[in-house]
């Protein structure tokens, strides 16, 4: 991927000059308060620890997540250094979570919300096999995931644990982890899950994207129409 050199990058790939649609991760200094992650339109720099809105329908600033900070605690270091690992391919400066608002790209933050809503209700024990799982997918299918959870279920309130967040968190935490690259766990089997408990699920079923390899994301993590 291409990377316009001097195009100043902020917290984990975010590059306001190139398109203002970014995630904040919102990191309160009590280690008490959740963690918040919402997804924005535009971007203001002076405004940007702007509390997100919990209305419904609100397009800018709208939440995705609120997460217990133990949970987003089992999740960090792993979404740190597989993004960033990701950053290092396209030639990005590495980033850090720290207290306050981080800046995540579109397509990171959109990994991250799908993480973060297959762990908000469940187990802390079974948070292991859910990292395991997602790791497993390479980011278009990520993408896909969220894509689908946030056209039905995506609200941070109004969408916890129903239809797609619900079949997300299946997905990721009650299948079977398997050490190998071919075997990813079976998440486009959703819609059946999804539909059962949510009527709002899109009925059109998913179709499987061909396997392939890891590495095959190395040099960037955009892809046509995302």
């Amino acid at each position: 991927m291409a990377t316009r050199k001097g195009a100043a990058c902020l917290g984990f790939g975010f590059r306001p000059a190139e398109s203002a649609h970014h995630f904040l991760v919102t990191i309160p200094a009590s280690n008490r308060e959740d963690v918040l992650i919402s997804e924005h339109l535009t971007w203001d720099e002076n405004q940007a620890g702007a509390t997100p809105t919990f209305a419904f329908g609100e397009a800018e600033g709208k939440l995705r997540v609120v997460l217990a900070r133990a949970k987003w605690n089992a999740i960090a270091d792993e979404a740190r250094v597989e993004f960033n690992k990701r950053l290092k391919q396209d030639g990005l400066k590495s980033g850090s979570w720290k207290t306050g608002t981080n800046p995540v790209s579109r397509l990171l933050g959109k990994e991250l919300a799908m993480l973060a809503w297959a762990i908000e209700e469940a187990d802390p024990a079974l948070i292991p096999t859910a990292v395991k799982n997602w790791l497993g997918l390479v980011p278009e299918e990520r993408w896909w995931l969220y894509t689908m959870t946030s056209a039905a279920t995506g609200h941070a309130i109004q969408g916890r644990n129903k239809g797609w967040r619900k079949a997300v968190r299946y997905a990721l935490t009650e299948n079977p982890v398997t050490d190998s690259p071919h075997e990813p766990p079976p998440v486009f089997e959703l819609r059946s899950h999804a539909t059962e408990s949510h009527t709002e699920t899109p009925t059109a079923s998913p179709r499987r994207r061909a396997r392939r390899p890891r590495d095959a994301t190395k040099g960037g993590h955009a892809a046509p129409g995302e």
